[in-house]
């Protein structure tokens, strides 16, 4: 029996890799292959034949959504599952894709059982479903607890920074000692999300620069941005019930322009460590990491950078 073949897309490589182990973890049989973008995706797909693609929708030189277009523009592509994976979760967007043709739709941060749910939807409605259950094993290899750290270690405990066991139990210690927390339910969060407001040394000004909107696999939380370089942020959230976790996948929104448009920056979570010098901090430091290579999103971290605005409405221990 012929494996069911996968072709992931995105300028990612963090992404690239995250979809590539979730499969392979659930689907020991199949077949992935990456395309860093949509240009190198549809040379592949022009000269070999893939039962999916599992798509981003912002990549230099050809967008998910170009690449979604040309495909259906081609007699042996134009029923082939497209699925896009991309952090552009609004209504518009949507729309717009279910439009051009896309077969589904997954909005970053994704957990793993969200991902696989779709590519099983995408693929019984060309009735590939059979292949790819039969290379499935009876129990899933891994749980959907911390997915994005299950995807890249493969189920198997983290040691982050060589850190002993014992102390991977305090989400207040030091980054090389943090360890993740078990996960609650996803959360649709960005549009319903309530508004946090910001610890005193922490807040703001009234302009609103230097705050920012962050989804986790576990929800979405209002942050303020304490510090910015071009490969990662420092930002402070509130702490909820559920810690946020050490190489969660997240997506940071923050506005830009003066109408207001959402630059959704893709990253994962470096580290997590109390804002406030004691065990019980309502407010949580994280440092989010970009995954992003997007020449445009680049360019508007470094105009972020150069105006200084994160930098100068964060003062610790104000």
């Amino acid at each position: 029996m012929s494996k069911i073949s996968v072709l992931v897309v995105d300028d990612a490589s963090f992404i690239r890799d995250l979809v590539k182990k979730c499969l392979r973890n659930y689907f020991p049989g199949i077949r992935t292959e990456d395309a860093v973008n949509g240009k190198k995706a549809q040379a592949m797909l022009a000269r070999e034949a893939f039962d999916l693609v599992l798509c981003d929708w912002e990549m230099p030189e050809m967008s998910g959504l170009e690449l979604l277009t040309w495909c259906r523009e081609q007699d042996n592509l134009k029923t082939m599952p497209f699925v896009m994976v991309t952090s552009r979760g609004d209504k518009e967007n949507v729309v717009q894709a279910i439009q051009a043709g896309v077969s589904g739709y997954v909005s970053k941060p994704f957990t793993n059982e969200q991902l696989l749910t779709k590519v099983k939807q995408a693929l019984n409605k060309v009735g590939k479903l059979d292949t790819l259950m039969n290379s499935a094993p009876t129990k899933m290899n891994s749980a959907f607890g911390n997915d994005s750290l299950s995807a890249l270690t493969g189920g198997k405990p983290a040691v982050v920074g060589g850190a002993p066991a014992a102390a991977a139990v305090n989400p207040f210690a030091k980054p090389a000692a943090a360890a993740p927390a078990p996960a609650a339910a996803p959360s649709r969060g960005l549009l319903n999300s309530p508004p946090v407001k910001a610890p005193a040394a922490a807040s703001a000004p009234a302009s609103g620069r230097g705050q920012g909107q962050l989804r986790l696999p576990s929800g979405t939380q209002q942050c303020v941005i304490k510090a910015l370089s071009i490969k990662e942020a420092l930002l402070v959230v509130k702490r909820t019930d559920t810690l946020p976790q050490i190489l969660d996948s997240a997506v940071l929104d923050l506005e830009q322009g003066d109408n207001a448009e959402i630059a959704r920056l893709n990253g994962y979570l470096h580290a997590v460590v109390a804002f406030e010098q004691k065990p019980d901090s309502d407010w949580l430091q994280l440092t989010f990491r970009f995954v992003d290579q997007d020449a445009q999103k680049l360019d508007y971290i470094s105009r972020l950078i150069a105006r200084g605005t994160a930098q100068k409405h964060f003062v610790p221990g104000a």
